[in-house]
């Protein structure tokens, strides 16, 4: 199974993806597992962070959704959570800025009152083919996005928090198996896996679980927006099952680790990798 070859400019839309991405749009079917709760997504503007918003409105979480300036599949992903019924704010802004990542905790407190769940699922990348051909500030930037950023938002989401609140980090499989084309996005989903084991015992006290899901290659507006054409053409072919998977196939996921179901469940890592193991 293979995708035309496309390229986008980075961070990347859906509308333009070829297939288009699946994300539970018709599939996901909701069982009140989050009931009464107000989530916090990074990135929910699209892919993973999509499903996960779909999935957790469906299940009767309200929602913020913090993205960067995709305002068009931003407002498709708030569409889809308000059919369900529930509430979306929508947060453009880079988590970059650790600024912004409190700001995103305050409006989340300000339109919900507390947090309940934290996914950090915001993430960049870029394929390179030698450490010298990777710029200083791309790699800044890439460290301050992915894990920087889950650092200042837990920090600060962590006093509006109440026992039985969750918090979930993307991991990936990269973090285990590095491919050497994204030295400095495997080093920060690395960090992440690290972090997560470190919260789920510096928390506890707290009644807050710390928990992350490692993603395989998930088909994803970042995938034409930072990979060369002949790999997105090839892109998932190298696993088990043969195919990238679809964010609505990580959505449960998500749900499971968010739920009260999971309540004895703190510093795992959940593989979602097509068959390719995670250590």
């Amino acid at each position: 199974m293979s995708q035309p070859r496309q390229q986008q400019s980075p961070p990347g839309v859906t509308s333009e993806m070829v297939p288009r991405p699946d994300h539970g749009e018709e599939s996901y079917r909701g069982a009140g597992r989050l009931t009464g709760k107000a989530a916090v997504i990074t990135g929910g503007d699209s892919g993973i962070g999509r499903a996960v918003a779909i999935a957790y409105a469906r299940e009767g979480a309200d929602v913020l959704v913090s993205y960067l300036d995709e305002h068009e599949d931003a407002a498709e992903t708030r569409r889809w959570v308000k059919e369900a019924g529930r509430k979306c704010v929508l947060v453009p802004g880079d988590v970059a800025d650790p600024a912004h990542c409190r700001s995103i905790v305050d409006k989340a407190v300000e339109e919900f009152g507390r947090i309940d769940v934290l996914v950090n699922n915001a993430a960049f990348q870029m394929t390179r083919d030698s450490i010298e051909d990777i710029p200083d500030e791309e790699w800044d930037r890439t460290l301050a996005i992915n894990i920087s950023a889950f650092f200042h938002l837990t920090k600060a989401a962590v006093a509006h928090m109440r026992p039985g609140s969750a918090i979930i980090g993307s991991t990936s499989v990269n973090s285990d198996s590095p491919p050497p084309q994204l030295l400095a996005y495997n080093v920060t989903k690395a960090g992440i896996a690290n972090m997560v084991g470190s919260l789920a015992q510096m928390l506890a006290a707290k009644g807050i679980r710390a928990n992350s899901v490692a993603p395989g290659p998930i088909w994803t507006p970042l995938i034409p927006a930072t990979m060369p054409p002949e790999q997105v053409e090839n892109f998932g072919s190298q696993v088990p099952l043969g195919r990238p998977g679809q964010p609505a196939e990580l959505a449960p996921v998500y749900v499971l680790l968010a739920s009260d179901e999971a309540g004895y469940v703190s510093g795992a890592r959940i593989a979602v990798t097509g068959g390719q193991p995670i250590l």
